[in-house]
């Protein structure tokens, strides 16, 4: 299958979702957790979540920009400066997906989605309770993307929960997380490690 800028162009809007959301390949899947001024909290499925770097621990993902009929996670954390970050495993991977519909301000997904809302280390955002593997975040800075009005939102961690057993030799094994992964718009895949190898150096190369 062969696609030009063209072709691409002239796809329906929904075929050209499916497609362009699926050629990065898996993306993980993670569900985040906000609060407003009010109160009212809400929770919603990204696939965009990126590490930016260790130190400081900075992640990012891309948010749609606040508007008025959505973007309840981009204002709630401009409001409240703090959010969570969940993973998402098989058992509750249909209540993620529908947390997707754009549902009004006052509806919790947590409520609405059969999702339980968790309180940990003073954090006025919510975690989700089902998660195994989650984060606590403290907003950072907002950078724009002009090229179509997105905004890359970056936050430090501040709290990190995962299981134990995850730990394998001082590194985090997902496998065994039970994490999954996203791709396109509404596929989801469990996470298997393939092989694992030791940090490259030029001189450690093998020859292939």
């Amino acid at each position: 299958m062969i696609y030009t800028k063209k072709q691409i162009e002239e796809l329906d809007r929904i075929t050209r979702l499916k497609i362009i959301n699926s050629v990065s390949g898996i993306k993980p899947a993670n569900l985040i957790g906000t609060i407003n001024s009010k109160g009212e909290t809400n929770l919603a499925v990204f696939s965009s979540v990126v590490h930016l770097g260790s130190n400081p621990p900075l992640l990012g993902f891309i948010s749609r920009p606040k508007r008025e009929d959505f973007g309840h996670t981009y204002r709630n954390i401009e409001e409240n400066g703090q959010y969570t970050i969940n993973h998402i495993h098989p058992e509750f991977i249909k209540n993620a997906h529908y947390t997707s519909a754009k549902f009004d301000a006052s509806i919790s997904e947590f409520e609405r989605c059969n999702l339980s809302e968790e309180y940990l280390q003073d954090f006025k955002a919510p975690f989700l309770k089902e998660s195994s593997f989650k984060m606590g975040m403290s907003f950072k800075e907002a950078l724009e993307i002009k090229s179509n009005g997105t905004v890359l939102m970056v936050g430090e961690i501040e709290y990190l929960l995962f299981p134990d057993a995850a730990i394998v030799d001082k590194e985090i094994d997902l496998e065994l997380t039970n994490s999954v992964g996203i791709s396109g718009l509404n596929s989801y895949y469990t996470l298997k490690k393939l092989d694992s190898f030791p940090f490259a150096r030029v001189k450690e190369v093998p020859e292939f």
